[in-house]
C-alpha cells in the first residue's frame, strides 16, 4: 500500500487519460467486475425501525414479491389536527373480501380474508417502527407463481423513474499525485502501515466508490481549501494500484479545537455502520459550551482493522501526536482492535446511547420485548454499584430465558466498556448520555442521509461547519456578555454564575435547584479524615411515580474533596445535588476550584495554555500556526468588547501585517 501525504500540491490533474510518466501516481476509480449475489430479504420482525413509511413499505413489498404475494395499505391512522398519519396496517392484497355488487355480471372474488400483515407505528415523531406481525397466509402463496400484482408494478415503476441516463454513472477519473523528494524519502513515517501484503486482483469493494462528478467536488473543495486555509491538512491512501481507498482531512479550525478540547472525544461511524453512500467518519470533541466541535473527518474505502488503523494514524499525525485521554466508539470489534494499536493509552468506551438504539431490532422480536426493555433499561441507567447490575442483568436473563441470546452475550462481556457503573473513574465531558431521556446527535445530523453522494456532503460541509461555528461565536457572546438569571441565590449559584459559559451554567443551576428534592442528609460513619453520608432524593420514575432513592457521598475534610456514587462529577463536569447537600451541610459555602473545570469556563480559551507534548517540534510551521492562533484569540476575545476595543485592535493588525510586508521587500 501506498501512502502520500498531499498538503502543498494539488491532487487531481484534469485529464482524461492515464499519464504513468514521471513520478506521478494515478487514482482510478471504476465498478468494473462488481458482482453482488442475490440475497433473500429478512422477514418482518416487531422492533424493526424505518426511516420513513416509504421505507417500511418498500422493506414489506420487497419480502412479499420475492415470496410471492401483493400488498396494500389497508388502515391509517391520522392525527386529526395535524393530519399526520402515525399508524398503519401493510396487509397481503387478499386480506378482507370485497363489497357485494349490484351488477348483473359481477368480478369473482379473489380475496380470502387473509390474515397476513405488519402493522407499523410512528415513534418519538421520526422513526417507523413494526408493533406487530402476522406471516401466515390463508391461501398458497409462491415465488414461482408469475402474478403480478400492483404493489410490484408501483415498485418497478419507481425504480425505473429513479434510474440514471444509460451511460455510465461511474468516471474513470485520472488524480495525479505530485510526489515531492520529502514525500519519496517517507514524509508519514507509517512504516508498519506503508508495507505491502503481496499484489492480489482488484477487489474494488475495499476502494472509494466515487460517481460522477464527486471525485471533481472533492479535488475543488481540496484546492480551494489549500488556497484560503493554509494550516488545511489531508492525507490520502492508495494500494499498490494507486487505487484511492481512504482520505482523511482536517481544516485550521480542527486542528485549533483540539488543542482545548483534547481530554474526550468521539470516533463516529454510523454513516459506515449504516451502510450509507458516502463511508464518512467523524472526530468529534465538545467545546466549552458542551457543543460538538469537528476534529476531522474523513472517508474510509472499508470497514476493517487495516483502514481505521490508517485513518487513526493520519488523524494522529495531524494533531502532532498528542492522543486523547478518552475515546468514545460505536461497539465495533474492528474499531477496538484498531485504537489499541494506535491509542493504546487511551480508555475506550463504547457509547451507551447507540447500544440502547439497537434493544428494539435485536429484541423486538422476543416474546416480552416491553418487560425485557424495562429490566435492561433498569440494570443500566439506575445501578448505582456494580453488585446492583449484576444482580439485575442475571434476574432479566432468567426471567425471560434469554442464556443463548448472542447479542446479550456480546453486551455482557464488553460491560466494562460501555455499562455506566463500570464507568465512574472515566471523564466524559458530557459526551454520552447516561439517562433514559437523553438523547445524542451526530454533527453532521440534517446534513447526510443514508443516499447522500461524496459531491453533495462536500457541497453541504462548509455549510454545516459555518453554522456550527456561528453557533459557537453567539455562545461565546451570550456568555461574555448577558447577566444569568439567578433562581435559588445559593453561594454555589451566584459563584459559578461568574464563571461558567451559559450552557454549562445552566445545567449546573438545575444541580442546585434539585437540592431541594435531597433531604436527610445524614452522617453514616467516619474512618479518620472521610466522612460517609447518605443522602436522600426523590427522583421521578418513568416520568410519573416518585422514588425514594439513597445516594452514598465521600467527603474529606482537610482536603474538601468531595465524591458521590452517581459520579455525576466524571460523567458531566461539574459537582450533583447530592455532593452540593452534603457540601452545604459541612458550612462549605464555596465549592473547590478543583471541581470547578476550566473547560467550561467563559475565558477559557484566553488562558488556555498547552501542555503539549515534550518531543514537540518548536520550528515545525504547524506548531507556529496553533500557538500563534491561541495567543490571538486573546486579541480577538478583548476586541470584541466594545467598538472602541473592536476600532484599535483592527488598526494594530492592520498595522502588524504592513510589518510583515516591509520584512518581505527587505528579504527581496
Amino acid at each position: 500500500m501506498e501512502e502520500v501525504c498531499l498538503n502543498s500540491e494539488p491532487v487531481f490533474d484534469d485529464v482524461d487519460e492515464y499519464e504513468g510518466e514521471g513520478d506521478c501516481s494515478a487514482v482510478e476509480h471504476d465498478e468494473s467486475g462488481a458482482k453482488h449475489s442475490k440475497k433473500e430479504p429478512s422477514p418482518p420482525t416487531v422492533g424493526l425501525e424505518f426511516d420513513s413509511f416509504d421505507e417500511a413499505y418498500d422493506f414489506y413489498n420487497i419480502y412479499a414479491k420475492e415470496h410471492g404475494f401483493g400488498i396494500r395499505v389497508s388502515n391509517s391512522w391520522f392525527r386529526a389536527k395535524r393530519k399526520e398519519r402515525y399508524r398503519a396496517k401493510l396487509s397481503c392484497s387478499s386480506a378482507g373480501f370485497k363489497k357485494k355488487s349490484e351488477a348483473n355480471n359481477p368480478r369473482p372474488e379473489t380475496r380470502t380474508g387473509c390474515p397476513a400483515m405488519v402493522v407499523i407505528r410512528l415513534v418519538d415523531s421520526e422513526r417507523w417502527r413494526i408493533v406487530e406481525v402476522e406471516l401466515e397466509h390463508n391461501h398458497q402463496v409462491s415465488p414461482q407463481i408469475k402474478r403480478f400484482y400492483k404493489s410490484h408494478k408501483k415498485m418497478i415503476l419507481a425504480a425505473r423513474k429513479a434510474q440514471p441516463p444509460p451511460e455510465p454513472i461511474t468516471e474513470i477519473h485520472t488524480i495525479k499525485l505530485y510526489q515531492t523528494a520529502a514525500m519519496d524519502a517517507g514524509f508519514n513515517g507509517y512504516s508498519n502501515v506503508s508495507e505491502r501484503e503481496g499484489i492480489h486482483p482488484a477487489d474494488h469493494s475495499k476502494h472509494l466508490e466515487l460517481k460522477e462528478g464527486d471525485a471533481y467536488a472533492v479535488y475543488n473543495y481540496f484546492c480551494r481549501m489549500k488556497l484560503t486555509n493554509p494550516n488545511f491538512f489531508y492525507l490520502m491512501d492508495l494500494d499498490e494500484d494507486g487505487r484511492l481507498k481512504n482520505v482523511f482531512w482536517a481544516d485550521a479550525r480542527s486542528r485549533a479545537a483540539y488543542g482545548y478540547f483534547c481530554d474526550t472525544i468521539a470516533i463516529d461511524t454510523t454513516c459506515l455502520a449504516n451502510k450509507y453512500e458516502i463511508p464518512l467518519i467523524s472526530f468529534v470533541g465538545v467545546n466549552h459550551h458542551g457543543q460538538s466541535v469537528l476534529l476531522g473527518c474523513g472517508f474510509l474505502g472499508r470497514e476493517s482493522v487495516k483502514y481505521f488503523v490508517w485513518i487513526f494514524r493520519a488523524w494522529l499525525k495531524c494533531m502532532l501526536g498528542h492522543s486523547p485521554q478518552v475515546i468514545v466508539t460505536d461497539q465495533s470489534k474492528p474499531l477496538q482492535i484498531a485504537i489499541s494499536e494506535v491509542f493504546p493509552k487511551a480508555r475506550h468506551c463504547f457509547c451507551l446511547w447507540y447500544i440502547m438504539q439497537r434493544v428494539p431490532e435485536k429484541l423486538g422480536g422476543l416474546k416480552g420485548f416491553e418487560a425485557i426493555k424495562r429490566q435492561l433499561n433498569k440494570a443500566v441507567y439506575n445501578s448505582l454499584k456494580i453488585i446492583e447490575f449484576e444482580t439485575s442483568w442475571a434476574e432479566m436473563i432468567k426471567q425471560h430465558g434469554l442464556g443463548d441470546n448472542k447479542w446479550l452475550q456480546t453486551l455482557y462481556e464488553d460491560r466494562k466498556q460501555w455499562v455506566p457503573v463500570y464507568l465512574k473513574d472515566t471523564f466524559f465531558a458530557g459526551m454520552i448520555p447516561i439517562q433514559e431521556n437523553e438523547s445524542l446527535n451526530a454533527f453532521f445530523d440534517g446534513y447526510v442521509h443514508k443516499h447522500t453522494s461524496f459531491k453533495e456532503f462536500v457541497d453541504k460541509y462548509d455549510l454545516a461547519l459555518y453554522r456550527k461555528h456561528l453557533k459557537e461565536a453567539t455562545a461565546d457572546t451570550q456568555s461574555r456578555n448577558s447577566c444569568f438569571e439567578l433562581k435559588t441565590r445559593r453561594n454555589f449559584e451566584v459563584q459559578l454564575s461568574k464563571v461558567y459559559t451559559k450552557e454549562i451554567f445552566n445545567k449546573f443551576q438545575s444541580e442546585v435547584e434539585g437540592m431541594y428534592s435531597c433531604f436527610n442528609t445524614r452522617q453514616v460513619s467516619v474512618n479518620g479524615p472521610i466522612i460517609t453520608y447518605i443522602v436522600k432524593e426523590r427522583v421521578e420514575i418513568e416520568g410519573k411515580e416518585k422514588e425514594i432513592r439513597s445516594y452514598e457521598v465521600l467527603f474529606e475534610t482537610s482536603q474538601v474533596d468531595i465524591r458521590c456514587i452517581c459520579s455525576l462529577f466524571n460523567y458531566k463536569g461539574y459537582l450533583c445535588r447530592h455532593a452540593l447537600n452534603v457540601l452545604n451541610y459541612n458550612g462549605v459555602e464555596e465549592i473547590p476550584s478543583r471541581y470547578i473545570l476550566p473547560r467550561w469556563c467563559k475565558d477559557f480559551k484566553c488562558r488556555h495554555v498547552d501542555q503539549g507534548s515534550n518531543d514537540i517540534d518548536v520550528y515545525n510551521p504547524v506548531y507556529w500556526h496553533n500557538h500563534l492562533h491561541k495567543c490571538a484569540v486573546t486579541v480577538a476575545e478583548e476586541g470584541a468588547q466594545s467598538q472602541e476595543h473592536y476600532k484599535i485592535a483592527l488598526h494594530e493588525l492592520q498595522e502588524l501585517l504592513n510589518r510583515f510586508n516591509l520584512v518581505e521587500d527587505s528579504l527581496v
